[in-house]
């Protein structure tokens, strides 16, 4: 690893930024993806699947805001579009 920092504490915050960093990824990128599984369902109009999805894409988008990942704001919007949508269904 190349780093420019001499101090002991600043190769150390280097480090547990690259480790903070990666998990907020991760996070992000399980958010988004259950985002796109309830969009899917509801383009095939399948109601059912969406509930289901729209359930556990709640679920992550609220551990991604208790992480800190995603601000209250945000996470509220993010859920609030997604119920709006399975519930547009007919």
């Amino acid at each position: 690893m190349y780093s420019l920092a001499n101090i002991k504490s600043a190769k150390k915050r280097i480090l547990v930024n690259k480790t903070k960093a990666d998990r907020n990824q991760a996070v992000k990128s399980a958010v988004k993806t259950s985002i796109k599984k309830v969009e899917a369902a509801v383009a095939a109009k399948d109601k059912e699947a969406a509930q289901a999805a729209l359930i556990n894409a709640s679920s992550v988008i609220d551990k991604a805001e208790t992480k800190g990942v995603l601000h209250k704001n945000n996470a509220s919007r993010k859920v609030s579009r997604l119920s709006k949508a399975v519930n547009s269904i007919q």
